[in-house]
Order: C-alpha cells, then sequence, then structure tokens
C-alpha cells in the first residue's frame, strides 16, 4: 500500500454535515456551517475574530490590501517558507525582503532587526515553519520598536504555542491553511484571523467583491476578489475541528518514534523554550546521507517523502531580491527531508520508512 506524505484524515461525521447543508441547500458562500466553522476557530485559538477563504494565501493577500501595502513598500518576509508566503507581497506590487532562518529553522531576528533598521519595512510575513515558533515575545516587541505591521502565516502551524497562545494570534492578522495535506482540510481553504475589528470587516468586504451594502443593486467603490469559503467545504471543517487535539496528539506521536529511530543519523527541527509545535510534518537534516537519494529509495518503496523548502533566494523568481542571510536555510536545503506524517500512519509503516532510510 502507497505510504502518502501528509493525506487527508476524515473525523466521520464530514458526510453528515455535507448532507445538511445539500439539505438546507446553502451551497454558496453563506450558511450556518461556515458560521461555525469561524466559530470553533475563534474558539481554540482565541482569535478575536476570522474569516474563512478560499487559502491561507489570499488571507495574507487580504491583510496587505487592508493594511494599506502597495507599489514601493517593504515587506520582510521568511526566506526558508513556500512561494505561497511571498506571492501576495508581489499581488500588492511591493517589495519583498527576505529574512533568513536561524539553527530553530524559524526566522531569525537578529537578521530582521537588521533589516528593520536598514529597510524600514511596512510589515512582516512571519512563517512558522513546519508548525515550529519563533521566540514570539522577542519578535513583538521588535515590531512594536520599529512601528511594523505583524502578519503571521500559520498555514503549517494550527495548534502550535508560545506560552500558551496559539499561533496566528500575535500579529494583527494571522492565517491557517486547510488545504488537502495540512493538519486538518477542507479539501482546500484557508482562514483570516485578525484583531482589529474594523480591519477584518474591510477583509470581509474585500472577499466578497467589495459589495457596497445597503443598496438593491451591485454597487462598488473599490475592487475586491472572490475568496469566500463554501458553506459545503466550511462543513468539512467543522468535522475536522472535533479532533484538532486528537491529530497533533498523533502527529507529536510519529515525530517522536522517528526520532528515537533516527536520531543517530538525523538531526530534528527543534521546538524552541515555551513552545508547542503541531508536528505538522516531521522534517529533519541528515549528518551524511544525501535526501535526494533517501526520497528515491522511499519512492520505489511507494512511499512519498519530500525535500524541505527550498529557500526563497534560491528561487529564480527571487534572484534579485534583497536577502539577509546566514546561509542556515541553504544548508537545511542542501540535507533536509520531510518523512510521512499522516494521522493514519502505524508504527510497523514508521519501522519500514526507518528501515528504508537506515539502508540508504
Amino acid at each position: 500500500m502507497r505510504i502518502y506524505l501528509s493525506p487527508p484524515h476524515p473525523s466521520g461525521k464530514e458526510l453528515q454535515y455535507i448532507q445538511d447543508v445539500f439539505t438546507s441547500n446553502y451551497i454558496a458562500p453563506v450558511g450556518a456551517y461556515l458560521e461555525r466553522f469561524e466559530s470553533a476557530i475563534c474558539t481554540y485559538t482565541k482569535a478575536p475574530q476570522a474569516l474563512a477563504l478560499c487559502s491561507a494565501t489570499a488571507g495574507l493577500h487580504l491583510a496587505l490590501r487592508v493594511l494599506g501595502i502597495g507599489p514601493g513598500d517593504k515587506v520582510a518576509v521568511s526566506n526558508f517558507t513556500f512561494i505561497a508566503s511571498v506571492a501576495p507581497i508581489l499581488y500588492q506590487q511591493a517589495e519583498p525582503i527576505l529574512i533568513d532562518c536561524d539553527e530553530s529553522w524559524q526566522m531569525d531576528l537578529n537578521l530582521l532587526e537588521e533589516a528593520l533598521r536598514k529597510e524600514r519595512p511596512k510589515a512582516i510575513v512571519l512563517t512558522h515553519i513546519y508548525g515550529g515558533m519563533a521566540d514570539m515575545q522577542a519578535l513583538v516587541d521588535l515590531v512594536q520598536r520599529y512601528g511594523a505591521h505583524l502578519i503571521e502565516d500559520g498555514a503549517e502551524a494550527l495548534g502550535s504555542t508560545y506560552d500558551g497562545k496559539h499561533a496566528g494570534t500575535f500579529g494583527i492578522f494571522g492565517v491557517y491553511s486547510f488545504n488537502g495535506n495540512k493538519l486538518l482540510t477542507t479539501g482546500g481553504g484557508g482562514i483570516l484571523v485578525g484583531q482589529d475589528e474594523a480591519l477584518m470587516a474591510q477583509a470581509r468586504k474585500l472577499a466578497t467583491q467589495a459589495k457596497e451594502p445597503d443598496f438593491p443593486w451591485y454597487e462598488h467603490t473599490t475592487y475586491g476578489y472572490n475568496y469566500r469559503l463554501s458553506n459545503v467545504l466550511a462543513a468539512i471543517g467543522v468535522a475536522q475541528m472535533e479532533v484538532i487535539q486528537e491529530r497533533i496528539a498523533k502527529k507529536r506521536a510519529i515525530f517522536a518514534k522517528y526520532r528515537h529511530h533516527l536520531e543517530d543519523i538525523a538531526t530534528f527541527m527543534p521546538e524552541i523554550p515555551q513552545t508547542r509545535c503541531n508536528r505538522w510534518l516531521t522534517a529533519l537534516t541528515f549528518h551524511d546521507k544525501n535526501p535526494l537519494q533517501v526520497q528515491e529509495a522511499l519512492m520505489a518503496a511507494g512511499i512519498e517523502s519530500r525535500p524541505v523548502w527550498k529557500p526563497m533566494d534560491l528561487q529564480p523568481l527571487f534572484q534579485e531580491a534583497r536577502c539577509y542571510s546566514k546561509g542556515v536555510s541553504h544548508d537545511l536545503f542542501a540535507r533536509g527531508l520531510c518523512l510521512p506524517s499522516g494521522t493514519q500512519l502505524q508504527p510497523h509503516q514508521i519501522e519500514e520508512i526507518c528501515d528504508i532510510v537506515h539502508s540508504c
């Protein structure tokens, strides 16, 4: 049987809730399950407000738009990340300033401070890589000192915490992803959470084509987007949120088992003090092995794995971008691999994977 990297894991309630949606005929981006999904996120994360969207990328775009980020503005952003963290900056015709990670795999705050001092970016897009978190108190202090807006890309970090406070709730905005391979999934989707009621209201308006209220026709004073999530997918999200604690516990147990079997040949992404990582994917760097050879060996056995994120400054698109780096992410990319971390993974399968890794 093929083993995938991080496949969906139904809770068992999805079909029941989807049937409720079809019975009500509220299939479009409005309905009871959309409200329930947003409410579930707020209850779980303690975020004041939530907006369900078609993707976390859409959430980052809305955050930048309502904060007034535009042409000529600079935005500091994680270098060791997926392109979706950076692309919305380009949507707004702003300039990304790439900030590399440190040995925690998270954004290097010393490099960030250097960039804040020299570049004066209007906003910071911080990615919580593989569910890990930086020293958020130190980061918030930096943001306040330099007057920049903090936007958290928590696409991979739903359920991760720093000193008990959830990833995504430290900045003025945060996002979570519900893509097919995430901790929880709606098949495709995301959530924008925010602290400021007026800014969230603007984001909600822009997400639904910026229609003006109180008109019998569609009235527009600006342009918006078709970014809202459907009630059908929100129903899946409600069912998934009911098992989030179980899923995180299983992810962390999978990580622990991999570490037990492989810590003699690899170093795993650390969990810094005061943080609790959801361990969305088990990510490691090999001491001596070639990660691409390991990936090929696993693939030959029907097992999916994935290199760690290729840093943005190594991407052809960003060859000319300014980057503050000590080369840490380049080393992680050269030696790193993500192992299968699906929450239906069985102990004997983890042992099989580890045996293959050892044999390479």
